[in-house]
């Protein structure tokens, strides 16, 4: 019998549809709804590249919680499996621009390589944050989840690379002063908090809105409509209290001085420059020598005739010496000629040779009445620049690991050295973002860091202002003084507040000389070293089990049913 009027046929639960004929007799409760990714992934993505702007290069740190805040809202709802979708946007667009130096002579592939590994990481971050989002005080586990996700980074595969987290970002600002009471983790976990509840709030006051606009049709009641304002209304507080006890936390700590709370030692700061940059950046290593021996004679030039004090203690930068002064003795001479002219040791950053074909990266402490005395050996070579792991493996990716002929070995002991009475704590390069490797230096007695560093192989990009950034939350995370000595830039000197007091230009050759306290005061930071992490990444994994476990147990029971 021919259907109806209308294409509906007696007793049929659906209707013909126009397009195909067929008989949909889905219920539109079971029908599968259309995915909401799109929106989601496009607001996570945007995330990622709003928190690039946080970092220096364009250095606008206040945007930083925008970038959790975005990963928040788009996770939050979503399953475990789209949280690693959404998650891993975010973690593209944020590393592969922030990570973009490291491709700038190596080629494209090495760099996103990096940038994809990195990006894991933050995928993973997305879905744990999807599974805590549907509990309550969400913001709080989702911000602890981001310690959480960074101690992970900066530790695993091959001693990790803890580059891009959230606390170096904040180079100025109130919420820099949580670094003197928990470190990096403390200003990440701040970020993330401010993040999250803005998030939180941005979420309560649509639904304020949205309650106030059904309040004018009649259909939501005045006390509905005025809970959620108020709800609202204690977010955005919420909100404001994060930089509000960052700003009261400033009130204790150490100001922009750099003589006081201490003996001063006359610190003298070299960047003597290279003849290119690049990876052949030390193609005439002697030329590289040279150039620091001739800069600090015209300091000594610059003392004798009254135009600069008289330091006691002189830096050079890493790789300042590519040629052994312990096997070549005409590099041992200009060394010891330095030192003798200037009247003042010499930290020197020298190549080492080795057992068999390894080499050592060495600060050399070289007196100018002994010559060659206390060494430091950098304790963590970074893979893939100063040793190559699975040569053969990554051969795949770059023919440039070859460039590395000869393996670094690492030293064994912390880099605290005394040199005259100065008690320093020595860095080499990025040794400055391994939050144990400073730690270590502080507990031995250092009071000051120095992080002697060559980024002459990074050209024109951003990873020197990255890196100085790190000095600056090391100074206020240990209340020390931080003397940065670069090969070819930036070197500077910085407060034990954060604040720079001097800063080179890249390749140009530069020296800085400045009284500098050796201090003896530790802060929170320093005497409780990692709880902090800890303690905040316990809570997010706490938070996961918490989401996790009950919903396992009701599938364990169906089954078992």
């Amino acid at each position: 019998m021919p259907a109806p009027s209308g294409g509906r046929t007696a007793g049929a639960t659906g209707t013909l549809s126009p397009a195909t004929g067929r008989n949909d007799a889905t219920p539109p409760s079971h029908r599968r709804r259309p995915r909401r990714w799109p929106w989601r992934t496009v607001l996570a993505t945007v995330g990622g590249l709003t928190l690039v702007l946080a970092f220096p290069g364009y250095d606008l740190p206040a945007l930083a919680p925008l970038g959790p805040a975005a990963l928040v809202l788009a996770v939050r709802g979503q399953r475990f499996r789209a949280g690693l979708w959404l998650g891993l946007a975010f973690g593209l667009a944020f590393f592969v621009p922030l990570l973009s130096w490291t491709g700038i002579y190596v080629g494209p592939l090495p760099w996103l390589a990096l940038a994809c590994w990195e990006a894991l990481h933050l995928a993973l971050l997305g879905g744990a944050t999807a599974v805590v989002s549907r509990l309550r005080f969400w913001p709080l586990w989702a911000a602890a989840l981001w310690v959480a996700d960074e101690a992970l980074r900066g530790r695993f595969v091959l001693g990790g690379f803890p580059w891009g987290r959230l606390g170096f970002s904040q180079t100025h600002g109130p919420l820099l002063s949580f670094a003197a009471y928990g470190g990096v983790p403390l200003v990440s976990f701040a970020v993330a908090l401010a993040g999250t509840l803005f998030a939180a709030a941005a979420l309560a006051l649509h639904r304020a809105l949205h309650r106030a606009e059904r309040g004018a049709s009649g259909s939501v009641a005045a006390g509905e409509r005025g809970a959620a304002l108020w709800a609202a209304v204690v977010a955005i507080g919420a909100v404001l209290t994060v930089p509000l006890v960052g700003g009261l936390a400033w009130l204790p700590l150490a100001g922009p001085s750099l003589t006081a709370g201490g003996r001063t030692v006359t610190v003298a700061v070299v960047q003597g420059n290279v003849p290119r940059a690049g990876l052949e950046f030390n193609a005439q290593r002697r030329a590289v020598l040279d150039n620091h021996v001739q800069q600090t004679l015209a300091l000594a030039a610059d003392v004798a005739a009254g135009r600069r004090p008289q330091p006691d203690l002189v830096l050079w930068p890493e790789n300042s010496s590519d040629i052994d002064p312990y096997r070549n003795p005409d590099a041992a001479q200009q060394i010891d000629r330095a030192a003798t002219v200037v009247r003042a040791p010499i930290l020197v950053g020298a190549v080492v040779d080795g057992a068999g074909r390894t080499l050592r990266n060495t600060a050399i402490v070289w007196d100018p009445a002994t010559g060659p005395g206390d060494t430091y050996v950098k304790r963590h070579p970074v893979p893939l620049a100063e040793y190559v792991p699975a040569r053969s493996f990554f051969r795949f990716f770059s023919s440039k690991v070859d460039l590395v002929r000869s393996d670094f070995v690492a030293g064994t002991r912390p880099g605290d050295l005394d040199i005259d009475g100065a008690r320093i704590g020595d860095l080499i390069c990025f040794e400055v973002v391994y939050d144990s490797l400073v730690g270590d230096v502080v507990d031995r007695g250092a009071g000051m860091l120095v992080v002697q560093t060559n980024n002459a192989t990074f050209g024109y990009t951003d990873e020197s202002e990255q890196q100085l950034a790190m000095s600056r939350l090391r100074a206020v995370e240990f209340g020390r003084t931080v003397a940065v000595a670069a090969t070819s830039g930036i070197s500077a000197i910085v407060a034990p507040d954060g604040s720079v007091a001097r800063q080179s230009q890249l390749f140009t050759p530069a020296v800085f000389v400045e009284p500098i306290a050796q201090r003896r005061t530790t802060t929170v930071a320093a005497r409780v070293g990692a709880v902090p992490e800890w303690a905040l990444t316990a809570l997010g994994t706490a938070a996961v089990l918490l989401a996790v476990l009950p919903g396992a147990a009701r599938r364990l029971s169906r089954r078992q049913g």
